[in-house]
């Protein structure tokens, strides 16, 4: 789909369809006044009437408006004017794309992003917009025989800016926005792809196939051999159980020539989790094939980082590998050596992504690294806590643990700080190893697996985002979000932005 951002009066649009915001009351936005006016008080006069009261998210399309050149205008409701935020801006856009694709209309031109957002500038209205139109498009079908036949498709979208001052900064907001949106995507497609097709290897060819596409991305694959001269004793135990070998992947993004630190990205990649021979109950293992998404917005992130070019030092690393029972698998009260030279007594084999990141996190330490965020659906215990609208956020540096929040509030990819304090440390005392993989007692499940991590980042700045409640949605629309692609993204061009500020 093509973008592009412009100015210009909306009566002079020749296109299939504009789209301007009405406010509750009938109250007409800047924009719909002057299409009002030229169109001798048509849309008014239909408001009157009742057909639209301007309730959020409501849609009403108009045909044959006089003195108006576009085949259509499409009015959506905007709530009330001074409660115009971020949240009813996203509903605006989604709303609007959506009663968009029920026309015939291959072009429009929206005059959304001039609406008044409380504490959001152009740059940001325009990103938003870009990636919730591209979003609300997205689809899966790759393995259905029968695919929905879609209507004439959506394949231009203008955006305006007030004035001509406002279109560079534009144009590079609708960069962002499909950057992101193409971070997205990837995420959710390898989220979404069945387990039997996504499988370690299959990760990391993906990681290849990245490589291939960007010549500013390097890759390397180590195999169990390789695992094993490093001493990965953790990461190992999980994939005894599968015919479908771990892998660890590593992606070298180089978007700077000096020597700048990297921001390292660590992912945690299960693509199906049993709970080994700690078997769950089989309707929890519906949707395990998402336990891969936090490699998979390590994928995405690196993906957006690429296409737009963003001068900075990233490295993405991915732990990925299969939990599956059986006799070769890891059985509780097991003592395994991680990379660290830290003994782990494994008391529950359904507590593997620790296990998994706790080696990816120590072989993190030979890229000297800025910072480390690891990214991991981890534990139910998050999900109890945050629900399915916040990730979980920790980690042993303040800053670090701030700029996450706040680019989760930009990108609306919203996370929440827990505590890693040292009075949960000693609930993983072990006493045949040097630490358990879960403690006991079970309470603060996701604290503590947190505090589990914090053992082996010792030696950078670290943070933990627990995405178990936000990588993917249940029920009859069971499909992965793509979470937290975009908070990661805003952290990278956040980062930019100082870097560039000195």
């Amino acid at each position: 789909m093509e973008f592009n951002v412009k100015t210009g009066h909306p009566e002079k649009q020749r296109t299939n369809c504009i789209v301007v915001g009405i406010f509750e009351n009938r109250k007409l936005s800047a924009i719909a006044e002057k299409l009002d006016t030229i169109a001798e008080n048509f849309i008014s006069n239909l408001l009157k009437k009742g057909d639209l009261e301007g309730n959020l998210g409501q849609t009403l399309l108009l045909h044959h408006v006089p003195n108006v050149l576009s085949d259509r205008i499409l009015l959506v409701g905007c709530g009330r004017e001074r409660e115009l935020g971020d949240k009813e801006f996203r509903e605006i856009i989604r709303k609007a794309t959506n009663a968009i694709l029920q026309t015939g209309a291959t072009e429009i031109v929206s005059f959304l992003t001039e609406l008044a957002v409380k504490g959001r500038d152009n740059r940001w209205k325009i990103r938003q917009a870009v990636m919730l139109t591209l979003e609300t498009l997205y689809s899966f079908d790759n393995y259905k025989t029968k695919k929905d036949k879609a209507r004439r498709t959506l394949r231009r979208v203008i955006l305006t800016v007030p004035t001509r001052r406002d279109l560079a900064l534009g144009e590079r907001a609708a960069l962002e926005g499909q950057a992101i949106a193409s971070g997205l995507s990837l995420a959710k497609d390898l989220g979404n792809t069945p387990p039997n097709i996504c499988t370690p290897i299959f990760l990391a060819k993906s990681a290849e196939n990245l490589a291939a596409e960007f010549p500013s991305i390097n890759t390397a694959i180590l195999d169990e051999k390789d695992m094993a001269s490093l001493k990965m004793g953790a990461l190992l135990s999980v994939g005894k159980g599968s015919q479908n070998p771990p892998r660890l992947i590593t992606l070298e993004y180089r978007g700077r020539k000096d020597k700048q630190k990297p921001i390292v990205l660590v992912g945690k990649g299960i693509t199906f989790d049993t709970g080994g021979n700690s078997l769950k109950p089989a309707m929890s293992m519906i949707g395990m094939k998402y336990d891969m998404c936090g490699a998979a917005s390590v994928l995405g992130a690196l993906r957006a980082a690429a296409e737009l070019e963003l001068p900075l030092n990233i490295i993405g690393v991915i732990a990925a590998a299969e939990n599956m029972p059986g006799s070769k698998a890891s059985r509780p009260e097991d003592v395994v050596t991680s990379m660290s030279g830290l003994t782990i007594e494994i008391l529950n084999t359904d507590a593997e992504g620790r296990l998994v990141l706790c080696d990816a996190l120590t072989y993190s330490e030979r890229f000297d690294p800025e910072v480390v965020i690891d990214i991991a659906t981890l534990t139910n215990a998050c999900v109890m806590a945050l629900g399915s609208h916040t990730s979980g956020l920790f980690g042993n540096h303040n800053p670090l643990v701030n700029d996450l929040f706040n680019a989760g509030l930009t990108s609306g990819d919203k996370c929440w700080q827990l505590p890693v304090w040292d009075e949960y440390q000693d609930a993983l005392n072990s006493p045949f190893a040097d630490i358990a993989n879960i403690g006991n007692p079970p309470e603060a499940g996701a604290i503590l697996a947190a505090c589990f991590l914090s053992r082996f980042t010792k030696k950078y700045d670290w943070a933990h985002l627990d995405i178990a409640g936000t990588a993917w949605r249940g029920g009859k629309d069971r499909a992965a979000t793509g979470r937290p692609v975009s908070l990661l993204v805003q952290y990278l061009l956040d980062r930019c932005q100082k870097i560039k500020e000195g």
